[in-house]
C-alpha cells in the first residue's frame, strides 16, 4: 500500500492513541435520512478532544519523534484544529511547541490553543502565510515540523477513524469526508481499503477552496490562486502528493458544496442534531442538502471539527435561516396616510410572519409625493411561507419587490 498505511499500521497506530482521544458516538439523523431517501448516521469528532479529529494525526506524529527531536520542540501552523491538536499532543508528551496561526484565526481557537499549553505567535493573511512562517521557524530553531496533513504518521492517525466507523456501523456504504489538504480524505480511504470493506469514500470541499478536482483531474497537486469560504478549517490551497496519491489509488470521489449549503448544514446540524459543528465540519452534510444524491445507504457523514467563534455561528447561523427561506426581506409602497403603515402590519401579523425590522421612508427620489416605502424583514416558516405572505399582500393591493428570499 501507498507509503506503508496498511491495516496493521492503522492499528498500531490506533493503538498510540488509546487513552490519548476518545471513541467519539455516531449518531444517526432522521431528518437527513428524510432528506436523503437513505439512512444517514453522523461521526461526531466535533466531540472529540480538542473539538476535532486533528488530535489523532498530530497525537501519532508527536509520539513517534525520537528523544533528540522531543528535546528540540515542535512547530506547526494551522487555522485553529491542527493547532489545538499539536498544543494538546505536546502537552502531554512533555515537548515544547510553537504554533502560527493567520493574522485573522479565531479567538477561540487562540485561546484554546494558548490553553492547551503553546506558545502562539499570528502571521500570515491566511494559512499559507502561516505555514510558511513555521517552516522558517523550523530552520532557524532546529524545531521539528508538524505538517497538518502531510505525513504518513498525520495520515495513519486520521485513519483510525475510518477504522472506527467500519466497526460502528459495520452495513455503512457511503462515508462523506470533509477535505482540506486531504489527509482525513487519504487516512479514511486507505482504511476502508485495508479492511477490504464495500464502501464509497466521498470526500467534500467547499466550492471557494476545492483544491481537489483539478489536483485528481491532473494527477498532481494544482494549488488555487485565491480561496474564500466560511469553512476556514478545510480551506487549504493545494494536496500534498501523499495525500493525492492515496485518494486517487483508492479511488476516492471528491465533491463541491456552496457557501449556502454549507450555512444550511450548520443550522440544521444545530436545530436537529443539537450539535454544534463548524461550517468546514459541516461539509459531508452540507453534500446531502445539495439535492439529489445517488450515494448508497446507510451513509455516514463525518462531523470532522465544531470549534467555531460564537459570533462567526451567530452569523452563519443567520446566514443558514436566510438560505433555507426563514428569512424574507422585501419592500413595499404604500399610500402617506395615518393607518396605512398599522394596516400593513396587520396583513403582516394575519399570515404568521414576525417582523424583525422595519424602515419608514418617505424620502426616496422615486417615491411620489404621496407615498411611503417600508423596507420589511421578517421571520417566516420557509420558502413556501415567503411565497404565501408575498401572494397575500399582492391579493391585498400592495406591489411587493422583493430584496432577498432564498
Amino acid at each position: 500500500m501507498t507509503a506503508g498505511i496498511d491495516l496493521a499500521a492503522i492499528e498500531e497506530a490506533a493503538a498510540l492513541l488509546d487513552g490519548v482521544t476518545t471513541l467519539t458516538p455516531v449518531e444517526e439523523s432522521a431528518s437527513l435520512s428524510a432528506v436523503a431517501g437513505v439512512r444517514v448516521l453522523l461521526k461526531c469528532e466535533n466531540l472529540q478532544r480538542t473539538g476535532s479529529f486533528k488530535l489523532r494525526g498530530a497525537a501519532v506524529r508527536l509520539s513517534r519523534l525520537t528523544a533528540a527531536e522531543k528535546a528540540r520542540g515542535v512547530v506547526a501552523a494551522s487555522a485553529g484544529n491542527h493547532a489545538q491538536g499539536v498544543a494538546l499532543a505536546a502537552r502531554e508528551l512533555g515537548i515544547s511547541a510553537v504554533v502560527y496561526m493567520p493574522e485573522n484565526a479565531a479567538l477561540p481557537k487562540l485561546a484554546a490553543t494558548r490553553g492547551y499549553g503553546a506558545e502562539v505567535r499570528q502571521e500570515g493573511a491566511d494559512l499559507s502565510g502561516a505555514l510558511a512562517a513555521a517552516q522558517r521557524e523550523a530552520a532557524r530553531s532546529g524545531r521539528v515540523f508538524i505538517p497538518p496533513f502531510d505525513h504518513r504518521d498525520v495520515v495513519l492517525g486520521q485513519a483510525t477513524i475510518g477504522l472506527e466507523i467500519l466497526d460502528q456501523v459495520p452495513d455503512a456504504r457511503t462515508l462523506l469526508v470533509p477535505t482540506g489538504g486531504g489527509g482525513l480524505l487519504a487516512g479514511v480511504t486507505a482504511a476502508v481499503h485495508a479492511r477490504g470493506a464495500d464502501v464509497r469514500v466521498v470526500g467534500v470541499q467547499a466550492e471557494g477552496a476545492a483544491a481537489f478536482p483539478a489536483s485528481l483531474a491532473e494527477g498532481r497537486p494544482v494549488a488555487l490562486g485565491r480561496m474564500s469560504t466560511i469553512a476556514d478549517g478545510i480551506a487549504v490551497p493545494a494536496p500534498s502528493e501523499l495525500t493525492l496519491g492515496i485518494a486517487r489509488e483508492y479511488g476516492a470521489e471528491v465533491r463541491t458544496v456552496s457557501e449556502e449549503a454549507l450555512a444550511r448544514a450548520v443550522l440544521l446540524l444545530s436545530e436537529r442534531a443539537k450539535l454544534v459543528v463548524e461550517p468546514s465540519g459541516a461539509a459531508g452534510v452540507a453534500a446531502l442538502l445539495s439535492g439529489p444524491t445517488d450515494l448508497p445507504g446507510p451513509v455516514v457523514a463525518i462531523l470532522s471539527g465544531g470549534n467555531v467563534d460564537t459570533l462567526v455561528l451567530y452569523r452563519i447561523l443567520r446566514h443558514g435561516l436566510v438560505a433555507a427561506g426563514r428569512y424574507l426581506q422585501m419592500e413595499v409602497r404604500v399610500s402617506d396616510r395615518p393607518g396605512s403603515l398599522a394596516r400593513l402590519l396587520g396583513v403582516l401579523a394575519a399570515t404568521g410572519s414576525n417582523v424583525v425590522s422595519i424602515n419608514h421612508d418617505r424620502t426616496g427620489a422615486d417615491l411620489g409625493v404621496a407615498e411611503v416605502q417600508i423596507r420589511v424583514e421578517l421571520e417566516t416558516k420557509g420558502v413556501d411561507h415567503c411565497h404565501e405572505v408575498v401572494e397575500t399582500l399582492r391579493a391585498e393591493g400592495y406591489g411587493v419587490v422583493f430584496r432577498s428570499v432564498a
